[in-house]
């Protein structure tokens, strides 16, 4: 599925009809790995909570080309943002200071930067879908480093006598406590971590029988205990692996199948999950395992589409509304969101993070633009 080379607004269509295709697929037969345990979840269902008008001052900064295909950004000590442009092949980065983008061409690169984190020392690390490699940049040295993961070897569904060579296409990342770096592969169904102290790569099977392109790990994040949590595209499944001892747990939730996207876990060990489909923002409970909906307020003409998501640092839970071309905060006391509209239509806002200052950046990947919001 992921593995051509594509212009910017090819691939957002691709995209989003991906996203549809998962929304329209009914849950798969359990193949997860033999050693995994299927945890019983309790859902919490409810029906679109309010929504009120924010105010505050978006302000945005086109890119120098049009069709960037950028996704996801992240943001350093220093107040910039780096995100990557699969439209033009690119690992970019924006100074707010300088109001400058710099515009670079990693190694090898094949149209495919999806996750970035930001490092302790202010290095980015990237997953290159396409190219089939967790790549390591220093701004300060302008050098990088690249890690290949293993190529994919299966049969072509056109015709039978032919094989095809897929990327295991690594998709989102994150960093544990001991720099190790974690990622979801949306073709081998598994997850991978590169030490980099050692340069060596380990793949975790989710599936018991090594499957390809069924699960699609999408979104993952490492919890303050040192669990790796996952969402599955294909499916409702939440999964989470014990590195100590490589055994997974999944938790499913009840009712649709929805596309699970991003993950992240808050200061009390709730995991957060947004979906592409439905409106839907997710808490989950791992104590508890009760899943607990809190469907976005939408117009109806569009899935609802909240991808982006950020835990601001004190507790807040902010959402990019795509389809409704908005951000949003869930207020959990009051029980509704706080929508803030962008003001250029269309943006499809994806990505979202928050500077040192509370101000919050995202880029708005239908109009080349990174954005900003001052609540």
């Amino acid at each position: 599925m992921f593995m051509k080379r594509v212009a910017s607004l090819a691939y957002l269509a691709f995209f989003i009809l991906f996203l549809a295709a998962c929304a329209d697929t009914p849950p798969l037969p359990s193949t997860t790995n033999s050693g995994a345990t299927d945890v019983s979840a309790t859902s919490s269902q409810s029906s679109p909570i309010p929504g009120i008008v924010g105010t505050g001052t978006f302000r945005e900064y086109p890119l120098p080309q049009n069709d960037s295909g950028m996704m996801r950004p992240v943001i350093d000590h220093e107040g910039r943002i780096w995100f990557g442009e699969m439209g033009h092949n690119y690992l970019a980065v924006f100074d707010p200071r300088t109001q400058v983008f710099r515009q670079m061409t990693p190694p090898h690169g094949q149209n495919g930067i999806m996750g970035l984190v930001v490092a302790p020392d202010d290095t980015i690390w990237f997953a290159e879908q396409y190219a089939n490699y967790i790549g390591h940049y220093n701004p300060v040295t302008g050098k990088y480093q690249v890690y290949g993961l293993p190529w994919l070897t299966v049969p072509d569904p056109s015709d039978a006598s032919k094989k095809l060579t897929l990327p295991s296409a690594p998709n989102d990342i994150a960093l544990d406590a001991h720099g190790n770096v974690w990622f979801t592969e949306l073709n081998a169904d598994s997850l991978g971590m590169l030490d980099p102290y050692a340069g060596v790569t380990r793949q975790f099977p989710i599936s018991s029988d090594r499957s390809v392109q069924k699960l699609n790990p999408y979104g993952i994040t490492v919890d303050l205990q040192g669990m790796v949590w996952f969402t599955e595209a294909s499916s409702n499944h939440v999964g989470r692996l014990d590195p100590g001892t490589g055994k997974f747990s999944f938790f499913t939730m009840s009712g649709p199948a929805y596309p699970l996207m991003e993950i992240s876990s808050d200061a009390h060990g709730a995991i957060w999950i947004t979906s592409f489909s439905g409106g839907l923002l997710v808490k989950l409970n791992p104590q508890t395992k009760i899943f607990t909906s809190f469907y976005t307020p939408h117009s109806g003409n569009g899935a609802g589409g909240v991808y982006g998501l950020l835990i601001a640092p004190d507790g807040g839970i902010w959402v990019t509304i795509s389809a409704e071309n908005m951000i949003a905060r869930l207020d959990v006391s009051a029980n509704h969101f706080i929508l803030y509209r962008i003001p250029t239509g269309g943006s499809l806002p994806l990505g979202i993070v928050m500077g040192a200052d509370h101000t919050l950046w995202f880029t708005e990947s239908g109009k080349d633009k990174i954005g900003i919001l001052k609540p």
